[in-house]
């Protein structure tokens, strides 16, 4: 996935409020850019990192700019736009990259399901084959060389996780996918010290059939894609 524009390279300052990071650019004019990420994203904010925005070419948009990689001391590049996790993937899928979702015949996007008003980020479909349900996970927190996942307690994901286990009592497939955006992750395990709910209601699903798949990404600042298949420890 390439970037539609050419990113804006610039120092991080600050982030705050969730959705907002002061940001300096190279020519020393301060913005307020949109940070599309609703986690903690620790270890993925310090100040005086390297920065790159994506600017808006819509002239009624409050802010100017969206916040989308950055470059850690550790020379680890991070996507933090949770929104492109779902491109990514699907661009992948398309392309058969990710070898477990490979041969469907169709694939529909935010298809509601099960009994909690759920969407699942993608239905794949054949007539040969079982219908794949794929719930796609964003992956940006990096602890001792492994990856963690959720890096904030998350309501929403445990009922996502309740929703693919109604999926696999139907007779259907049930994919957790996790969208590595972080080059120095490797492997990935359940943040059971984040959240314990949701590491134990994970364990329950994978005993109930839900397939965990890993998928990791490179990244710069003139494109994401994902390129390599990483390995989950429960």
């Amino acid at each position: 996935m390439e970037f539609p524009l050419p990113l804006i390279k610039g120092k991080l300052l600050k982030r705050y409020k969730r959705f907002l990071a002061d940001v300096e650019l190279e020519g020393g004019e301060i913005v307020i850019a949109h940070c599309p990420n609703t986690g903690s994203m620790t270890g993925c904010a310090e100040p005086g990192w390297e920065v790159w925005l994506s600017p808006s070419t819509n002239p009624k948009r409050k802010l100017a700019f969206t916040w989308e990689v950055v470059l850690t001391e550790q020379h680890h590049w991070i996507g933090i736009n949770t929104h492109r996790a779902n491109g990514l993937v699907q661009e992948a899928i398309e392309n058969g990259v990710i070898s477990e979702l490979r041969g469907f015949e169709s694939l529909k996007a935010e298809v509601k399901y099960g009994t909690e008003n759920s969407r699942i980020d993608f239905l794949l479909s054949d007539p040969n084959k079982q219908d794949c349900y794929v719930e796609v996970k964003s992956v940006t927190l990096l602890d001792n060389n492994v990856g963690y996942f959720p890096d904030a307690k998350t309501t929403r994901g445990l009922k996502h996780l309740r929703e693919l286990q109604q999926v696999i009592s139907q007779g259907k497939r049930a994919v957790l996918l996790f969208c590595v955006q972080h080059t120095g992750i490797r492997n990935i395990k359940v943040a059971e010290h984040i959240d314990p709910a949701y590491a134990k209601e994970l364990m329950v699903a994978i005993e109930n059939g839900v397939e965990v798949i890993c998928y990791g990404s490179a990244i710069n600042s003139e494109k994401i894609y994902i390129n390599q298949a990483l390995k989950f420890n429960s």
